[in-house]
């Protein structure tokens, strides 16, 4: 069946989700702020839930279209093929938003949009009551300007949830965001990957799924699962050939560094949960302590952001550290994601060959590129 789908994304990281769905073969259609849509088959959405290691979740695009009064709403929203996709004993939910849009009361919308899929369904199966005992279906209804995307939730609990996380530490980065920072740093197995303040794990462990080609979904389950037209044949043979294509063989040569021990001890649970324990070596170390693993390699760090009282003293010690660093091996590579507008100056005295503004859960944050010198 040809369907539409679509990949939300954190803002500023649509360009890498674009890169992971044309890399599993499906052809994009367009890029918009936070979503990428694209197109593919039941086979697809299992893929894309088991594979993109940067969105934050997959919906089914059921339509999209104007509706300036609720009768339109109603209507259009009736007339979509819903009896193809919930069974008699489905449970749906539905949420919703609204942005500029003459149809301004969420609450009122979701009534609507449930009460034109209620009588869709009453109507095919012939029944007035549903018992909702079945598999679960989140729709949502957004209106932006007065058009209406309808859209069903295929993951369930977001994408950053790869199920390894068992321990964690306050503050700690979403696996979807370390993802990105890897990929964006173009970082490729042979080359050394430091994280001089390394938390609960989650870059270094992310690094090693790359490396090992790791399916960031293949331990968890999603809400599609139990969807009827989605044959659960798809679900064993996708996940069979995820199996077969982690490549154990690769050596890895990553280090996770954190002053806290508490937190270094989260981060070797997480790592064996992960099945990621055995390539990367994780240590209570100073960053001011850091010294150089072997030649030319990278750090990919996201360190304290000083927010509470005491942490700028903190922050800046580590500046200064990673300064000293890099002055003396320039021909390894930074990247780092911080709040902090001045951080290009306190690091290295110069602006960054790239930067990127991405958000941090609700915090604006710039990742910086240094890149190391050629020797």
């Amino acid at each position: 069946m040809k369907l539409e789908l679509i990949a939300t994304a954190t803002f500023g990281l649509e360009a890498v989700v674009r890169r992971e769905i044309e890399a599993l073969g499906y052809r994009v259609l367009k890029t918009e702020d936070g979503k990428v849509t694209y197109s593919g088959d039941e086979r697809a959405i299992v893929r894309s839930n088991l594979w993109l290691r940067t969105a934050d979740r997959v919906l089914l695009r059921m339509a999209e279209f104007n509706a300036i009064e609720f009768e339109e709403l109603y209507q259009q929203t009736k007339a979509l093929p819903w009896e193809q996709l919930i069974p008699l004993d489905g449970k749906f939910t539905v949420t919703g938003s609204s942005v500029k849009s003459k149809l301004h009361s969420v609450p009122a919308c979701q009534k609507i949009v449930k009460k034109a899929i209620v009588d869709k369904l009453a109507e095919f199966y012939g029944v007035e009551v549903f018992e909702e005992t079945g598999a679960e279906y989140t729709v949502k209804a957004t209106l932006l300007k007065d058009r209406v995307t309808v859209t069903v939730d295929t993951t369930g609990v977001g994408l950053h949830k790869r199920g390894y996380r068992t321990s964690d530490v306050t503050a700690p980065i979403k696996e979807t965001l370390a993802a990105a920072m890897i990929q964006l740093s173009f970082w490729r197995e042979g080359r050394i990957l430091v994280d001089p303040c390394c938390g609960s794990g989650t870059i270094p462990i992310e690094a090693a799924m790359i490396g090992r080609n790791i399916a960031p979904g293949l331990n968890r389950t999603f809400a599609c699962e139990e969807w009827e037209f989605i044959p659960a044949k798809l679900w064993k043979e996708e996940r069979k050939a995820a199996f077969d294509k982690m490549n154990y063989d690769q050596p890895l040569e990553i280090y996770g560094y954190d002053i806290n021990k508490r937190a270094v001890e989260a981060a070797r649970k997480n790592a064996e949960e992960a099945g990621v324990d055995d390539c990367i070596v994780f240590a209570a170390a100073d960053v001011r302590d850091l010294k150089p693993a072997g030649e030319a390699g990278i750090i990919i760090t996201n360190p304290p952001y000083g927010k509470r009282i005491g942490e700028l003293k903190e922050i800046n010690e580590i500046y200064e550290a990673l300064r000293k660093f890099f002055k003396a091996n320039s021909d390894w590579s930074l990247f780092i994601i911080t709040t902090d507008k001045e951080a290009e100056k306190k690091l290295m005295g110069r602006k960054a060959d790239r930067r990127r503004k991405l958000y941090n859960g609700r915090l604006e944050t710039c990742y910086y590129q240094f890149h190391g010198e050629r020797k």
